[in-house]
């Protein structure tokens, strides 16, 4: 592996591009035509452009992809998140093509990608499930069965689904059957596979997600938890770590659960188990994400391993640096999304041009980004500005360095989450960390503006 193309664009590209220069890697960057000018273009050593600004006619179009690595030598693929990264079909291709797919197996993804084949792995490793179907189910007869044994209210989930889409929710048999039509219809449109599964509703829970790292020699870790539990219409918002929710025996039974599951799966790779943890303490499977995530720079600076050059280690074949005994964890670590949104106005995206861009810094305060001054948010894609990570000796010291470095951080042009952020900085339920998933739509829902 000598050149590594990043099938990717915003921070995540300029992470791993980072990553890649680090380990004496050649760096290919792709960009759409309304990325001319983005950062990751300017970072990388060759760039080359793949398409017009939507993501289906660039980012996500295969053959360009592939074009652009034959074009510049590419021996490498590196998908990052979202787009392509846990496409088991685009894995298999690079495959085929004699590219080296940083990521896990075709078969891995195939298998941890499609959410009741992921649960019934779970299972069969001796991981906590949440009740459901017994796999995909079809018949609108036979899923209102299984819905009355379950009892209501009823999750109904697309088995493709990802990034909180393509999932309903039910809370009565009237409403079972209108929904269940509809997740349906919607998980053919979004994912081209229309098949869903049920799931019991667990009631207040608390988003736990555990990192993972699997090599090709059969050594697995987990590197600890990441709460994620502050989320808007199951998107993520605020995560940190160590959670706040866990006693140290919860917090190693979880991770020896996370282990267990990928190792089931013969996964190699950074990846991520996530699990829903009741009012009770007690947590269930979700899925696991076959990628790197968004929120990976929580982990590294719990732990000081840098997850993306694990990543590229193992696709070369190399053994994990660290046994689980050599994990060492230290402090709370805390990360904000800083997207281009409007939250006094739910959240509404506000693309447009940064008049003037000035991150923080100081002690303890890192931000990813591939914003500058100047720089125009398209519209085409996610709104993420950037991500401000802060670290502290415990969750109370973490609290303050955010809330120093969020009013340093100046944005001009467009409206950001940083009230939002700093809002929930003075916010009660969070500083004591007793609030649940539905807690900030409960907010919204209440009419709160979030201006600080």
């Amino acid at each position: 592996m000598q050149k590594v193309l990043i099938a990717n664009r915003g921070e995540i590209a300029v992470r791993i591009i980072r990553a890649c220069h680090d380990l004496g890697l050649q760096t290919v960057a792709v960009y759409s035509q309304a990325d001319a000018e983005a950062l990751h273009v300017l970072h990388a050593d060759e760039a080359i452009c793949i398409g017009e600004a939507p993501s289906h006619k660039s980012y996500l179009k295969i053959p360009n992809i592939l074009s652009a690595c034959e074009i510049t030598g590419a021996d490498a693929i590196h998908p990052g998140y979202g787009f392509l990264s846990e496409n088991a079909n685009f894995a298999s291709i690079c495959e085929s093509c004699g590219l080296n797919f940083i990521g896990p197996a075709p078969q891995s993804i195939g298998l941890l990608g499609d959410k009741a084949k992921a649960k019934a792995t779970a299972k069969k490793a001796g991981c906590p499930v949440i009740p459901g179907s017994d796999g995909v189910v079809i018949d609108i007869k036979d899923a209102l069965k299984d819905a009355k044994k379950l009892g209501f209210p009823i999750f109904i989930k697309a088995v493709a689904g990802g990034g909180g889409k393509g999932i309903r929710i039910a809370n009565n048999e009237e409403e079972f059957t209108k929904q269940f039509a509809a997740a349906r219809a919607e998980a053919e449109v979004s994912f081209g596979n229309p098949d869903v599964y049920l799931e019991k509703m667990i009631m207040n829970p608390r988003h736990i997600e555990v990192q993972v790292l699997g090599d090709k020699h059969g050594n697995y870790i987990h590197l600890g938890e990441r709460d994620c539990t502050t989320q808007r219409r199951r998107q993520k918002l605020i995560e940190e770590s160590p959670s706040p929710s866990l006693t140290p025996k919860m917090r190693q039974k979880i991770g020896q659960a996370a282990v267990n599951v990928v190792k089931a799966a013969n996964y190699c790779s950074a990846g991520t188990v996530e699990f829903l943890l009741d009012k009770d303490g007690n947590f269930y499977f979700m899925e696991v994400n076959t990628r790197i995530q968004v929120e990976h720079t929580v982990t590294e600076e719990l732990t000081g391993v840098d997850l993306v050059m694990e990543q590229l280690r193992i696709a070369r074949g190399e053994k994990l640096m660290l046994d689980q005994k050599d994990v060492e964890f230290s402090g709370h670590v805390i990360q904000f999304r800083i997207n281009a949104e409007n939250p006094s106005h739910n959240f509404a995206p506000s693309p447009g041009k940064l008049e003037y861009y000035l991150p923080p810094g100081g002690p303890h305060v890192r931000v990813d980004s591939a914003c500058y001054s100047g720089y125009s948010i398209p519209p085409n894609y996610d709104s993420m500005i950037a991500k401000l990570i802060v670290k502290g000796k415990t969750r109370s010291e973490a609290i303050a360095i955010a809330k120093r470095a969020l009013r340093e951080f100046h944005i001009g042009g467009v409206n950001s989450t940083i009230p939002f952020h700093l809002y929930m900085l003075e916010d009660p339920r969070f500083l004591k960390a007793d609030f649940d998933l539905l807690y900030i739509d409960g907010l919204i829902a209440e009419g709160c503006k979030f201006e600080k």
